[in-house]
């Protein structure tokens, strides 16, 4: 059984800037692109960050499963106690072909269907996200650490509403038709999510596919740093049922008494 610790999320958050590092690799350069299966793209950076992560997270915790979106085949299930590493190497891949920096890192350990630890590293910023359960959450900018909560939105107040940069949809069109005060916030990759935990947004509404290394990482950030990330049924977004690799749409919010799913579950 893995157990988180601080020398472990030291050691997770190690392996994220590692991998970050191949990656601008290959970001300074000129690089190939294709297409997998499903028509989303890869390039180089997403198969050295995959190859290096796992490596890495095989030599920390030798006995624990890894879910990669880039090798999903040699996923062998959660072990005995409910674990695994769910990884995404790349996120926000179009953004990081489109060169404007908003592609991440993530990293989560999965306990029960939950993401107690999670590690979201930006690296051509140079910003990184952590958080595991019992030790807060936190940002860190350069050489500037700081603790982060999410923010407390009062209704009637301008609701910051972050979204997708590359995925927009007439469900978040109506979305935003119904708040009467919004400023609308464009982000790409799982630094959406992370906005909500740093409290500079109040609500991130994905009402479009994600999948689960998508989320995991960020969401223990969010979670561990006051918010919460809920499908419009109103469950916490989960993890344990890896046959299914897609989540169901979802909101991401801060504090207070605000029913949003109450308010918009109907859109879709």
């Amino acid at each position: 059984m893995q157990e988180v610790n601080e020398s472990v999320l030291a050691e997770v958050e190690r392996i994220a800037r590692k991998a970050g590092d191949l990656i601008m690799e290959v970001y300074a350069r000129d690089f190939a692109v294709v297409d997998k299966d499903d028509k989303s793209p890869l390039t180089e950076a997403d198969a050295r960050a995959h190859s290096f992560i796992v490596s890495e997270l095989k030599a920390l915790s030798p006995v624990t499963p890894i879910l990669s979106e880039e090798d999903v085949g040699s996923f062998t299930g959660q072990d005995k106690y409910y674990q695994y590493w769910l990884v995404d190497p790349l996120d926000g891949t179009k953004e990081f072909i489109k060169r404007n920096g908003e592609f991440t890192v993530n990293i989560a350990l999965i306990d029960s269907g939950k993401a107690i630890l999670g590690v979201v590293y930006a690296p051509a910023i140079d910003v990184l996200y952590s958080a595991a359960q019992g030790f807060g959450a936190k940002k860190v900018e350069g050489n500037e650490t700081a603790s982060i909560s999410v923010s407390s939105y009062v209704q009637g107040e301008l609701c910051r509403v972050v979204g997708s940069r590359s995925h927009g949809s007439d469900a978040m069109g109506t979305f935003l038709q119904r708040l009467p005060q919004h400023q609308m916030v464009a982000m790409g990759s799982s630094l959406k999510l992370c906005l909500i935990a740093e409290g500079k947004a109040d609500i991130y509404p994905r009402l479009g596919p994600t999948s689960l290394w998508d989320t995991a990482a960020a969401q223990c950030v969010v979670e561990v740093a006051g918010g919460k990330v809920v499908t419009l049924a109103g469950e916490p977004l989960g993890y344990g049922n890896t046959s299914k690799i897609l989540n169901p749409y979802f909101l991401a919010t801060g504090a207070g008494d605000i029913d949003w799913v109450g308010m918009f579950s109907d859109i879709v």
